[in-house]
């Protein structure tokens, strides 16, 4: 996996649990629904990685 591409999907993720809680303390349903969004995004760009990882060796 890329060390770039790794970071970006950590950062997503975290961003998004971030944006989560900050959604639930305040009782903002879109914000809250942002945060899972995001965190979905750095998911998805792990697994991405993990994939073209698997196919190069």
């Amino acid at each position: 996996m890329s060390g770039t591409e790794k970071t970006k999907a950590t950062a997503e993720q975290a961003k998004g649990k971030t944006k989560e809680a900050l959604g639930r303390m305040t009782g903002s349903e879109r914000m809250t629904a942002g945060g899972r969004a995001e965190q979905v995004k750095g998911d998805a760009r792990h697994a991405k990685e993990k994939t073209k990882d698997t196919f190069r060796h």
